[in-house]
């Protein structure tokens, strides 16, 4: 191995750090620059389709919402290693090592951190294959055995894929804010989704929260009484940064997120970058917003690697959502010009139906 070879470490599996390793391993030389992705599983998983993972055995998701890294490296041009990362070295001379909690140290001239969320409920997955199955069951067990089901927070998905599979069970969604969804979005919209999701015989209590997951009857903090008898958090996902603390302060902000400059770079650490859901930027967390983020990111590390400077900049793109509701029913919004809406015949031709599992597949190298 030439003592000039670089090395890039890629922290983080999911949409944004498998995106970015597969733009690297397709641009790199190998004989110049190594590419090393570093994963807590073996494979990624699809979370909109978790969804649905969780919810009902119908169709046997799993057998491709957990998505193997097998074809991720385009030529090979790379290595996959499985490990959790647990702290971050950062040298004077812009290079470092991350540990993992076995004791291993990687090397990195250029560190790319894209942890992604970490979840309550359904989707707080282990690292083992094994141990996600029996999860998976043990959560489809709970919504079968459960008389009624409180969703903890406004994830109406939730919601329609459980009217689905089981029409007569009672469900209610207990949301902190007046609307579903939040200001992101206007009015118009978040009224359109809640009447998508009341359409369904499921209710909605507003301006309200469950604070105990384990006592039942479920009551929110307004001591208003729910019926029924599985309690489900359904929060948005916190950043997955816990390690990144170990970089000093200033890295992260009040809520954990990375902060970057629009280059993706961590300002104090310009060999890092940050990119996807742990970014401290004004856009809405999601998925479709991770292949610009890696584009952007991958263009700059390559220009550094050439001894260039990192001259991409992100400047955001436009918020768009599509909200299932079960198979056949759904909205989807669209921030360009006046904003559009659409209903159910798009939602579920590009989402419903599908979840986006064989497009998925096809970023990660695989046939379907």
């Amino acid at each position: 191995m030439s003592a000039t070879r670089k090395s890039i470490v890629v922290v983080g599996g999911g949409a944004a750090g498998a995106t970015i390793t597969r733009i690297l391993s397709s641009k790199i030389n190998a004989s110049t620059t190594s590419l090393t992705l570093i994963t807590a599983r073996p494979f990624a998983l699809h979370l909109p389709a978790c969804i649905r993972l969780t919810t009902t055995a119908e169709g046997k998701l799993e057998d491709d919402v957990l998505i193997p890294y097998d074809n991720l490296l385009v030529n090979g041009n790379g290595t996959i290693k499985v490990g959790r990362v647990t702290s971050i070295e950062q040298n004077k001379e812009n290079s470092g090592s991350v540990i993992l909690s076995t004791g291993e140290r990687v090397h990195y001239d250029i560190l790319v951190l894209a942890p992604g969320s970490e979840w309550d409920g359904p989707l707080a997955f282990p690292d083992d294959r094994a141990a996600v199955l029996e999860h998976i069951k043990s959560w489809r067990r709970k919504f079968e055995n459960a008389s009624g089901i409180i969703l903890a927070w406004w994830w109406c998905q939730y919601a329609g894929e459980i009217k689905d599979v089981f029409p007569r069970k009672k469900v209610t969604i207990v949301h902190s804010d007046s609307q579903l969804l939040n200001s992101t979005y206007p009015n118009k919209y978040r009224k359109l989704v809640e009447k998508d999701v009341t359409s369904r015989g499921i209710n909605i209590v507003f301006n309200d929260y469950v604070d105990n997951f384990d006592t039942i009857p479920a009551t929110t903090r307004s001591q208003r009484q729910l019926e029924g008898d599985l309690i489900v958090p359904t929060f948005g996902g916190r950043p997955g940064t816990g390690f990144v603390k170990s970089l000093g302060s200033g890295v992260l902000n009040a809520r954990g997120q990375i902060k970057v400059a629009p280059t993706f770079q961590i300002e104090s650490h310009p060999n890092i970058y940050a990119i996807g859901d742990v970014i401290d930027w004004s856009e809405q967390k999601q998925a479709a917003k991770a292949p610009k983020h890696a584009q952007i990111a991958a263009a700059n590390i390559l220009s550094q690697l050439n001894g260039g400077s990192p001259g991409k900049q992100y400047t955001g793109q436009p918020e768009l959502i599509i909200i299932t509701n079960g198979k056949k029913q759904g909205t989807s919004y669209m921030g360009f010009l006046w904003g559009i809406t659409l209903g159910n015949w798009f939602s579920s031709s590009m989402k419903g139906k599908e979840l986006m599992v064989s497009m998925t597949r096809k970023a990660y190298g695989l046939s379907k």
